[in-house]
């Protein structure tokens, strides 16, 4: 293969993954417990995977496993902005943002089937 057909196929990949949807979401382990903020472009795949201790780390470590908030963005790079925006704020603006739309805190998983 060469150089210029590889290079076309990567190019065409970046641009393939980076077109694609994309959601930001924060799970919480009860309310007003521990909060992780995350990003996807797969959120039910991701969720799953959460939920069943699928990959090791922070959420598996404290048990971060209920959806309490989400958002849908038409690019996954416009997700991944906000994510890195979320992470970076006070715990105190998560709660509000969780607490806006889901007072209860209840499990929102339900709305991606």
């Amino acid at each position: 293969m060469t150089a210029e057909i590889q290079l076309a196929k990567e190019i065409t990949f970046a641009h393939i993954f980076y077109m694609r949807e994309g959601y930001v979401y924060i799970l919480s382990s009860k309310r007003n417990g521990t909060l992780y903020t995350g990003v996807t472009s797969n959120l039910s795949h991701r969720l799953y995977e959460h939920q069943n201790n699928l990959t090791p780390g922070f959420t598996t470590r404290y048990g971060v496993k209920t959806l309490v908030w989400f958002e849908t963005y038409d690019l996954v790079t416009d997700a991944i902005a906000r994510e890195k925006a979320i992470k970076n704020w006070p715990r105190a603006w998560k709660i509000k943002l969780i607490e806006d739309l889901n007072p209860a805190w209840d499990d929102i998983a339900h709305f991606l089937l």
